[in-house]
């Protein structure tokens, strides 16, 4: 159906170009957001209280979406800080040191292990995992924090999630959607893959080495008290309070990559995924604060307290991180289905929300043959991944894809996964500030920077992954 498009839908592109621009250059986008969302509301409304109270109910929609994410990371970094205070962290990861010798092995080792287990768990849960027992020694042996973070976010939310084969969530959402069995699609998908894996993940290696060299390197980390160690962050009055004897501390270091060794086999077993997977790692990680505190602050009679004091620290922290991300969150989440919560029906009979309206109107004025329609599944995929779920369009470019296919008579499961690759690299959690938050923050870097860092090898990698969808088509 061709969607009319409305002084909404225009508005709402005007600003994405604003923000996007706003990015590229390093500047804040607080201000421009609340304006795109107060000038959606007066567009929608037609009055000043509904469009001035949309800016916070627009706020509270984004920080609802999100609170999962704030609350896992919140409580692996309040983990994390009674670790390193009693030294179990440091020998947790002794063992690990053989294997990852230099930035170089840290990096392509990181990035390997966190693909393997989002390929079975997806990348929420998994950031959790691997960033809180690897990042320790990718940066003792020299990897920059920022580069263990694009290491986890490229092999994890791109490669692993945007071809999806054990789980299969994303492929099934394309291939129905394009009448089309999941198998063909994941067939299709695995070159595509392997192509906008190895552009990204081998650029963005090559310029992190590159800037390093030249010295024009940033880090990205949050602030500059975090540059000593986000996750390591202890006063010194807390590490003498925390007395723990070296065979608890082996024995607790040997223990808990066990009990989140039993995460992941429960995650297997009971097939959870998702905010399931993430709540189970979650909740073990609150046990494992709770236990460990009480044992490394027996002898002054204070556990009780600590436990309190170092939950409240990683909330601070998780806060500190997503504050400046819930504001452009709110504005993106508009372009899927908050606008009609927040707003009401007003946009036209048929309209998907405004993302899904525009990547249809896109796809009616493009000429139909094979290059332009990889072109399009491409742009279009990417286009739907500006809300930063990466899934919520991909239903779409299915669909988009099949009409293209029956037009060209060819391609049909090509640029299905074209369509969905594209879709999920975008918004899945490695160009969106908002959607690679769990990399960005247990490193402790800037999503900005982290996104920032990104950019380039993943516009490399989808213009090397259209070209190969060109020759396969």
């Amino acid at each position: 159906m061709d969607i009319q498009l409305t002084a909404i839908h225009w508005v709402y592109l005007v600003f994405i170009v604003f923000i996007l621009a706003l990015m590229i250059r390093r500047r804040d986008t607080t201000m421009i957001c609340v304006a795109g969302i107060l000038a959606l509301g007066v567009l929608a409304t037609a009055t000043v209280s509904g469009s001035v109270s949309g800016i916070f109910n627009a706020f509270v929609y984004a920080t609802r979406e999100l609170l999962g994410t704030i609350m896992i990371i919140s409580i692996i970094v309040a983990m994390s800080r009674i670790l390193i205070i009693t030294g179990i962290n440091e020998t947790m990861v002794a063992p690990l040191t053989r294997f990852l010798r230099t930035p170089a092995m840290a990096y392509w080792g990181i990035g390997l292990i966190m693909m393997v287990t989002s390929f079975f768990f997806w990348p929420s849960p998994a950031v959790a995992l691997v960033g809180a027992v690897l990042l320790p020694v990718a940066v003792r042996v020299g990897l920059p924090a920022l580069g263990a973070a694009m290491a986890m976010n490229l092999f994890g939310h791109g490669i692993a999630l945007s071809g999806d084969y054990i789980i299969q969530g994303a492929p099934k959402l394309t291939a129905d959607a394009a009448g089309l069995p999941v198998s063909s699609v994941m067939e299709a998908s695995i070159p595509l893959v392997l192509v906008m894996g190895v552009v990204t993940t081998v650029t963005a290696f090559w310029m992190m080495r590159r800037d390093q060299k030249n010295g024009t390197w940033r880090d990205g980390l949050v602030s500059a008290q975090e540059a000593k160690g986000a996750l390591a962050e202890a006063g010194t009055e807390e590490e003498r309070q925390a007395v723990m004897s070296d065979g608890l501390r082996r024995g607790l270091a040997v223990a808990i990559p066990l009990l989140f060794l039993l995460d992941v086999i429960a995650m297997f077993m009971l097939k959870l995924q998702g905010g399931d997977a993430t709540a189970l790692v979650g909740g073990t990680a609150v046990l494992i604060l709770i236990v460990v505190t009480l044992l490394a602050h027996r002898s002054q009679g204070q556990g009780l307290e600590k436990i309190t004091a170092y939950l409240i620290q990683g909330f601070t922290f998780g806060f500190k991180v997503f504050g400046p991300v819930i504001p452009i969150a709110a504005f993106f989440y508009l372009g899927d289905s908050a606008f009609g919560e927040l707003f009401g029906q007003v946009l036209p009979d048929g309209s998907h929300g405004i993302v899904n309206d525009l990547g249809v109107a896109l796809a009616h004025h493009v000429p139909l043959n094979a290059p332009a329609s990889a072109v399009t599944l491409t742009v279009i995929g990417a286009i739907t991944g500006l809300d930063g779920s990466g899934f919520s369009g991909i239903s779409l470019a299915g669909s988009i894809a099949g009409l293209f296919a029956a037009a060209i008579h060819s391609g049909a499961a090509t640029l299905t996964a074209l369509g969905q690759v594209a879709a999920i690299w975008v918004g899945g959690g490695t160009l969106i500030p908002w959607a690679l938050i769990p990399a960005a923050a247990i490193c402790g870097v800037s999503p900005f920077e982290l996104a920032r860092r990104n950019l380039k090898p993943v516009l490399l990698g989808l213009a090397a992954m259209t070209v190969t969808a060109m020759f396969l088509i």
